[in-house]
């Protein structure tokens, strides 16, 4: 029988080919597509983060590019990424995340500090709490989250970082004490990372 394009057609490997064509097409596209806009994506990622940076800094502690001035810190195992802020070229500042354990999941924390351990601003980067409750945490929804604001391990024992329910300085939320609790012990534990690595972070270890 001669072979023509209809007989062709009406073969399995002739589908077969084809939808195999039609995979690698769409592939394709879909990887040029990534490839466009991934350094957008990227480009998106680093302004987001420069600006909750800047979010627990004073104006005029650091006049240095923090995205391009990071250390990596080894604490317990974990790998801590820290952004150094400077101040005509002397080291100023500290920003860096810590997290903890809420009611609904895993509360990250932005905090910075500035060169003696003192908070200068704490923000949430990521949580699951209850909405209208737990999420009194955010600075959009509420004031509580600058409490932290000034600050230290060294003006506030270490008994006084827990919330009031606990004998500690900051305020709970009514029918959420958990959470408030987590971001306390995140704040307390990032100030006392910092603390232990103080020298190597600003630069003085040698």
């Amino acid at each position: 029988m001669q072979l023509t394009l209809e007989n062709l057609r009406e073969r399995i490997p002739y589908h077969g080919a084809l939808l195999g064509f039609f995979t690698l097409m769409t592939s394709a596209a879909l990887i040029g597509a990534n490839l466009v806009t991934l350094p957008a994506i990227e480009q998106a990622a680093r302004d987001d983060l420069k600006v909750s940076l800047l979010q627990v800094l004073p104006e005029g502690l650091a006049d240095n590019d923090l995205l391009a001035d990071t250390l990596s810190v080894v604490d317990q195992g974990v790998s801590r990424t820290v952004y150094r802020g400077r101040k005509a070229g002397a080291f100023s500042a500290a920003v860096f995340d810590y997290s903890a354990r809420g009611y609904a999941g895993e509360i990250k924390v932005l905090i910075g500090v500035d060169a003696a351990g003192t908070v200068m601003g704490v923000r949430v980067l990521k949580h699951a709490e209850t909405p209208g409750l737990g999420d009194k945490i955010e600075v959009a929804k509420a004031d509580w989250i600058r409490s932290f604001e000034k600050k230290s391990l060294e003006n506030l024992s270490l008994p006084r970082w827990a919330v009031k329910k606990d004998g500690g300085e900051f305020d709970q939320f009514a029918g959420a004490t958990i959470t408030p609790r987590a971001v306390v012990k995140a704040v307390k534990e990032g100030l006392q990372f910092y603390a232990a690595h103080r020298a190597e972070i600003s630069g003085e270890a040698k």
